[in-house]
Parts: C-alpha cells; sequence; structure tokens
C-alpha cells in the first residue's frame, strides 16, 4: 500500500450506507526562457518546498483544464484559492487559468491514461521565478472504481492531479451529500495537501500525527488531512456543509517547510 501511495494519492468514497509547450522535454525561442518539462515531471511531493516559500518561486500559476459540463464551480475554485494563499508566500500571487478541452472518450480512467492526457494538453511549466500546477477536471471516473467505493481526485506527480467531474456530480446529488462546490473544495485541498507534501511526503514530519495505516494521512480529529475524508460517510461527517480545515500538526509540518 505505501509504495502505491508513493504515485499518487486519492480520495475515494466508500458507500455504505509560464510558458508554451511542445513535445520535447525543453525548450526555447529566441531569448526566451528555456523550459524544462522535467521540473513538472518529479515524484509526488518533491516540489513542497518550492509551492510552499518564495526562495525560488515567487508566483504560482495555476492551469485547470476541464471537459465541457465538468468545469469546476466558482465558489470551489475561489475557496482554493483563498487555501493556497493562506498556506503559501508568493508575493506575486497566484493566479489561476482555466482552458476547456476536447474529450479523451478514455473514461474510466487508468493513471497511466491521466499522465498521457496531461502530456498532450498541459500547456504551463515552471519556468523563472513562477511555478505552475496543472489540474485536470475529466468526464469521467476512475477505472478502480466499485459499487463501494469511489476515487474523486488524485494528487500526483510534483505539480499534478486530476479531479474526476462525473463521480463528484454524481455524488453531490446524493441525499445528504454535501454541495458541489464544497465537494471539490475539499477535493482540491486535500489534493494539494499531498503537493505539499503532506503527510510525511516530502514535507518532513514536526511531531508524530502519521497515520500508520493510512499513509500521507493525518491522526489530528478533523483534520483535512485525515484518512476519513476518503469515505463517503466521512466526508459527510467532516465536511458537514462547510471545507475542513487544516489542523495544526499538518500546518506546523508545512511551516517549517517554507510555508505559512
Amino acid at each position: 500500500m505505501k509504495n502505491f501511495y508513493t504515485y499518487f494519492y486519492a480520495i475515494c468514497l466508500c458507500v455504505i450506507l509560464s510558458s508554451c509547450s511542445s513535445d520535447s522535454n525543453s525548450d526555447a525561442v529566441d531569448d526566451l526562457p528555456v523550459i524544462d518539462k522535467t521540473l513538472n515531471q518529479r515524484g509526488l511531493g518533491e516540489s513542497a518546498h518550492d509551492l510552499l516559500s518564495d526562495d525560488k518561486y515567487t508566483s504560482m500559476n495555476i492551469e485547470v483544464l476541464y471537459v465541457n459540463g465538468f468545469q469546476p464551480t466558482t465558489a470551489a475554485m475561489e475557496n482554493f484559492k483563498s487555501f493556497l494563499e493562506e498556506r503559501t508566500f508568493k508575493p506575486n500571487g497566484i493566479t489561476i487559468s482555466y482552458q476547456e478541452v476536447e474529450s479523451s472518450g478514455l473514461s474510466p480512467f487508468e493513471i497511466e491514461e491521466v499522465y498521457d492526457i496531461e502530456k498532450e494538453e498541459r500547456s504551463f511549466y515552471s519556468v523563472g521565478d513562477e511555478i505552475s500546477v496543472y489540474i485536470y477536471f475529466a468526464d469521467g471516473s476512475n477505472e478502480g472504481d466499485t459499487d463501494k467505493r469511489f476515487i474523486l481526485g488524485s494528487a500526483y506527480r510534483n505539480t499534478s492531479m486530476v479531479i474526476y467531474g462525473e463521480t463528484i456530480n454524481k455524488f453531490a446529488a446524493r441525499v445528504n451529500a454535501p454541495s458541489k462546490s464544497v465537494i471539490e473544495t475539499a477535493v482540491l485541498n486535500h489534493e494539494f495537501g499531498h503537493l505539499f507534501g503532506l503527510v510525511n511526503v516530502g514535507t518532513e514530519l514536526q511531531s508524530d500525527h502519521e497515520d500508520e495505516e493510512n499513509n500521507g494521512h493525518c491522526t489530528e480529529e478533523n483534520c483535512l488531512m485525515r484518512a476519513s475524508l476518503e469515505f463517503g460517510s466521512g466526508i459527510i461527517d467532516q465536511v458537514r456543509g462547510t471545507p475542513p480545515e487544516m489542523g495544526p500538526k499538518c500546518i506546523a509540518d508545512l511551516r517549517a517547510n517554507g510555508g505559512k
């Protein structure tokens, strides 16, 4: 299980109830900066310090790609940006860009197919003093879903996330489920927590709060990074109409790694 989480983390539900791109890894046009795509193709948590601090990158660009019908809600993205501003030092700001893309027709998705979509569709890479993050709102589900377990999103590599929009839409329509915007906020913030290197995935622990039975997650009650957030009943019980917040032990870890 720990090896699995090395590659990506997933929020899942158990219901029992600046730059330009090309095909090469680095490009230069006249006097423009060289774009090294490998900076965004590293392991999960490896860019935690760069995302949190302004030591190397003083701004952040979030590239959001979505298939028609699966654009994230305005409220969720506003909440998400506020979350990033609260936890990171980016004096030159955090920008979010949106682009609609064609359906890949690959749903349900294997994570390898998500990699391929990113390779084809991603336009922005870290360059100069700006770090770039890629988020894909997919028009489908994860191939690992079962009748009782549904994956909502996955953080993978150092600056990449996928959100399974179809699964979120279906879950938000359930009786007693949180609103779509609240679910999206919880998924986005939780998965970015993994990009931040939580819990013990690139950001060093300042205290003993990693869940030994659920690697990469927190033992603090009601923390955003708790593993219970991965299950349907857990999301409903923990969210209760508002997105969960990060606990003080996780915040302490982030601060020690350059964050707020």
